[in-house]
């Protein structure tokens, strides 16, 4: 290799990189998964299938 690397500097800094990521997709995530959207989809289509099979 043409200069010289520092494995412990990249570790830490790859370790610190994944921490900050993983701290801001949790609020991300919770705010996706319980969006009422979802609900309203689900049961709108639990509703198409119970008109669909009477």
């Amino acid at each position: 290799m043409p200069h010289r690397t520092r494995p412990m500097t990249a570790l830490l800094v790859f370790t610190g990189l994944n921490a900050v990521l993983v701290s801001t997709i949790t609020p991300v995530y919770d705010f996706v998964c319980f969006l009422p959207y979802w609900e309203r989809r689900r049961e709108h289509r639990r509703q198409e299938r119970e008109g669909a099979s009477n």
